[in-house]
């Protein structure tokens, strides 16, 4: 009979995050360099090589992928014969070693809790407590998945209850254009199908600590109606053409997983769940012999690719740049931008927002007219860091400061992730103002990019706090110009008929 500790279960939760908070999985990486060697798509090329050489920078210098180290998730399977030698619950456990790995001093990973989430919405500061799922099953080894999922892909989940009788396909192609961007493709899907509302959507979330394999699932033939139902919906969703962020390209999704389970005869519940391009999990299982041990892997997991600008690339001063110049930038065009650029999320933009109201003005030492803002919320710096990882947040997320924020405040420019609404689009085009896209899923990347920091305003809500940075070549691409026209419209129109085009050729 096993005998696991509290010792052993605490450090190898901890140890287990921070692992996967600097390692991709090797069939993520795998998946990724195939989707960059058949990429024609010239912006979604470059979109997962900046993914790539974000990933293998990670693993070498072990700092996150993704500046949302994100929100924990445990599936703890305890074998019916283990010995328990500890005063503490397994919920217990589990968030004490996510405590512990997200206050690492060597690699500190971005709090991202809130409590009280209908209120005060306070953070918990260690990000704590985990989502833990505990199964008993036969046996006397304890087996864990653990993963740490983003926002940007978690908020983009999806159920429904479908009847009986309706196709699932048609549900996932008419849902999967309105999740927008904000998930970071080319990712995963994780289907749960059956069982009732709740078990569909942890169905979903645990299949997504699968191994990418449906390119070996290609090779060798369905072999029954759910590997069959992967294969024809990994292929129509890659129709799509969304491609990378969201731009337009061939993939759009790197693998299809699905769960199932008997349900009731009146009922057809599906869960749809996206992992983004920063798909974070690790399995292992304890005997009693002691703490998980996980090999890191070899740096020869990665392809050797290199991200260049090109001739074409346009160098932006931001500390001089003027409305008229914004009026001259290109839809798709990649900018290099230089200079003192303020960040600010949600919470800073709602502060903002009340200020505004109150007659109050805007904080001291915070001043938008003519400048941009990064939406983005860093990890903190380590050694001679000036900061963390900083790779943008969803836009989509502010769209309801924006008119706000243009109008009342004198910005000029965002810059973010993912796609803005029509009315958020319509608001850039008359103010003539512009927005530009960094890609997810290359934080550190990004970081390298920032040669100052300072917080500016709001320092006590941590990593919502407004900064202002000084970047050096920050990479962009201009994703809404100052005549509305946004790329995350016209790029997968295009792609979508250039795909069918080439089914036919």
């Amino acid at each position: 009979m096993s005998a696991i500790t509290k010792t052993d279960f605490i450090s190898s939760i901890a140890d287990a995050l921070q692992y996967i908070s600097f390692f991709h999985p090797p069939d993520f990486v795998q998946a990724m360099a195939k989707a960059y060697d058949k990429e024609q798509s010239k912006a979604a090329k470059d979109a997962i090589a900046q993914i790539l050489i974000n990933s293998r920078m990670c693993a070498t210098g072990h700092r996150p992928v993704c500046q949302d180290t994100g929100i924990v998730t445990a599936f703890v399977k305890v074998g019916m014969d283990v010995q328990w030698d500890t005063d503490a619950t397994v919920q217990a456990m589990v968030d004490e070693g996510v405590r512990r790995a997200y206050n690492d001093p060597s690699n500190p990973l971005r709090a991202s809790i809130v409590a009280d989430p209908a209120g005060a919405r306070k953070n918990t500061r260690d990000n704590t407590p985990a989502v833990v799922h505990t199964e008993l099953v036969p046996g006397e080894t304890v087996e864990i998945m653990i993963a740490a999922k983003g926002g940007g892909s978690e908020n983009k989940s999806k159920f429904i209850m479908l009847n009986p009788n309706d196709s699932i396909i048609d549900w996932v192609l008419k849902t999967v254009p309105t999740m927008g961007a904000g998930w970071c493709p080319p990712g995963m899907l994780g289907l749960g199908i059956g069982g009732t509302a709740d078990k569909a959507m942890v169905m979903a979330k645990e299949s997504l600590m699968d191994p990418i394999d449906i390119h070996e699932l290609m090779d060798r033939g369905p072999q029954n109606a759910v590997e069959e139902l992967r294969l024809e919906i990994f292929e129509k969703v890659n129709q799509l053409g969304i491609g990378a962020q969201g731009l337009g390209g061939l993939t759009t999704v790197l693998d299809i997983k699905i769960k199932d389970a008997p349900t009731h005869a009146a009922s057809l519940p599906v869960a749809m769940i996206p992992n983004c391009a920063a798909t974070r999990h690790a399995h292992f299982i304890l005997d009693g012999s002691g703490p998980a041990e996980l090999a890191p892997p070899s740096l020869d997991n990665w392809p050797k690719i290199s991200w260049e600008v090109g001739e074409d690339v346009r160098r932006v001063d931001l500390n001089t740049v003027t409305p008229e110049d914004v009026t001259h930038w290109k839809p798709g065009e990649t900018l290099l931008l230089n200079g003192r650029l303020l960040t600010g999320r949600d919470a800073a933009h709602k502060r903002i927002a009340d200020l505004l109201a109150k007659g109050e003005g805007l904080p001291p030492g915070v001043d938008f007219n003519g400048r941009f803002i990064y939406y983005v919320g860093p990890v903190d710096a380590v050694g001679d860091e000036v900061v963390g990882p900083a790779g943008p947040t969803t836009a989509t997320r502010m769209d309801k400061f924006t008119e706000m924020m243009l109008s009342q405040t004198g910005l000029l420019g965002m810059v973010g992730k993912a796609e803005r609404g029509d009315q958020t689009i319509e608001s850039i085009k008359n103010h003539k103002a512009v927005y530009l896209m960094a890609v997810g899923g290359a934080a550190y990347l990004v970081s390298k990019a920032i040669k100052k920091a300072r917080v500016v305003a709001f320092e006590e809500m941590g990593m919502e706090a407004i900064y202002e940075f000084e970047v050096e070549d920050m990479p962009v691409t201009v994703a809404v110009d100052a005549k509305g026209e946004s790329v995350h419209k016209t790029g997968p129109q295009i792609w979508k008929v250039k795909i069918a085009e080439l089914a036919k050729a």
